[in-house]
């Protein structure tokens, strides 16, 4: 009986945490701020405007710093919100958030890019490897014409 009445009072402490912790929406723009999806979409804006300044254009610094100025994350984190809504529940975020709170969590937000980088790199030589054996028994087999 003491277990049930220390189970209940749990419960009802943990729903009303719960509902003290804003709305779904408000629960996935927090998740997303935590998991730099904000800062992730400024660096991502940032390398393409290096990109077209890369390009030969002959726009002033100024041009690029007010297009910069216009690039808004909120807009980002806004389309993001309702993807995030119709694959996980509220409750299902806030586990995300008590998660990505966490020491772990934490580092896998900061060692991801790097992770991500390096795999990428993997990825396109094993991918280079895989389309140069295909093509040398292509040939081999007499199925590739040649140019």
């Amino acid at each position: 009986m003491k277990q049930l009445l220390v189970l209940m009072l749990s419960c009802g402490l943990m729903s009303a945490s719960f509902s003290q912790s804003g709305s779904k929406t408000e629960n996935i723009k927090k998740l997303l701020e935590l998991t730099g999806a904000r800062k992730l979409s400024v660096q991502v804006a940032q390398t393409m405007v290096n990109a077209f300044k890369g390009e030969g254009s002959t726009a002033p610094d100024e041009f690029w710093d007010e297009f910069l100025k216009e690039m808004d994350s909120d807009t980002l984190i806004n389309m993001t919100v309702p993807v995030y809504e119709k694959y996980y529940s509220d409750k299902e975020i806030k586990q995300l958030i008590e998660f990505y709170q966490s020491d772990i969590g934490k580092k896998v937000v900061l060692v991801t890019p790097q992770i991500m980088q390096e795999s990428m790199q993997l990825g396109q030589i094993w991918g280079r490897d895989i389309a140069e054996r295909l093509q040398a028994r292509l040939r081999e087999k007499g199925y590739l014409k040649q140019l």
